[in-house]
């Protein structure tokens, strides 16, 4: 089993304190934004876009890339700014959040910045687009993956399902779907707005291999990230527990900031919080 060094681990922390920072400036800087759900998928999106995905930055649709689709669209901030910091644009393009034009709208448009491989946002799609890609590589006889994220929320409509059991049928075993179970979507808990615990049982039963993760430990989201397939011919899908808000403590587990407009006086907060973390992590 491969594991991260504490320097490899040290390196990822850094670099989800730079996100972090990034979704916050960003949001203050465009007068709002999805803050909860893009601050609860930083580790997922760091990991894969520094040690899992096969892609060249100076060739964002490469053939051989593996593919990365953000089914839960609006979690589109940490997308943007861990693509920055991966090298597929400079970092002060982030800036032009929420202007006229600019690349970075509020859900992923791969018409307007290179490297996203679909338009989502509209909840529910993403991961039957990304079975249709895993069944072209099939079909080409090519080694490239598909992962695709998803939200605890999102998992609720029934396109998500339906292409789970395609994959299955197909045998995708060349696509990873990873939930993001913060527990929260806008309307309050999952529990209570669409409860679907048990949530590993009903992935077994659609055929997929699962795996339950902590979704903020690099060291279980690595493991399980290399470990694919977990078993020839079956989809995988890795359920990462994580929690909403993460970093900012007025915002973690809280609905409020499923959408954040900033109050007067949030922004500075959440800053100054924000930029006293990045310190402390990048400190040790």
């Amino acid at each position: 089993m491969v594991k991260l060094t504490s320097s490899e681990k040290a390196d990822l922390t850094r670099k989800a304190a730079y996100v972090r920072r990034k979704v916050v400036e960003m949001i203050c800087k465009g007068k709002g934004g999805h803050l909860g759900g893009a601050l609860s998928c930083v580790e997922i999106l760091i990991t894969l876009y520094f040690k899992i995905l096969r892609l060249d930055p100076e060739r964002p649709y490469w053939d051989e890339r593996d593919r990365f689709i953000l089914s839960a669209g609006h979690k589109c901030l940490a997308l943007y700014a861990t693509m920055a910091l991966r090298g597929f644009f400079d970092e002060e393009k982030l800036f032009t959040y929420g202007s006229l034009d600019s690349p970075f709208p509020g859900l992923p448009d791969r018409h307007k910045l290179s490297g996203i491989e679909a338009n989502t946002g509209s909840l529910g799609h993403g991961l039957a687009i990304g079975g249709g890609m895993a069944l072209a590589a099939k079909l080409d006889r090519k080694d490239w993956k598909v992962y695709v994220l998803l939200g605890d929320g999102e998992i609720a409509e029934g396109s998500i399902w339906e292409a789970a059991a395609a994959a299955s049928h197909h045998k995708l075993d060349n696509l990873v779907a990873i939930v993001d179970k913060n527990k929260l979507q806008i309307q309050g808990p999952t529990s209570k707005v669409m409860n679907l615990d048990p949530l590993r049982e009903k992935w077994k039963a659609f055929g997929w291999q699962v795996r339950e993760i902590d979704g903020h430990s690099f060291d279980e989201i690595f493991t399980a990230l290399t470990d694919i397939p977990f078993k020839r011919g079956f989809p995988a899908v890795i359920i990462a527990n994580t929690v909403k808000g993460k970093g900012l403590s007025f915002a973690e587990d809280n609905p409020k900031f499923h959408q954040w407009q900033p109050a007067p006086g949030e922004c500075e907060k959440a800053l100054t919080e924000i930029k006293r973390l990045e310190e402390t992590q990048c400190s040790q």
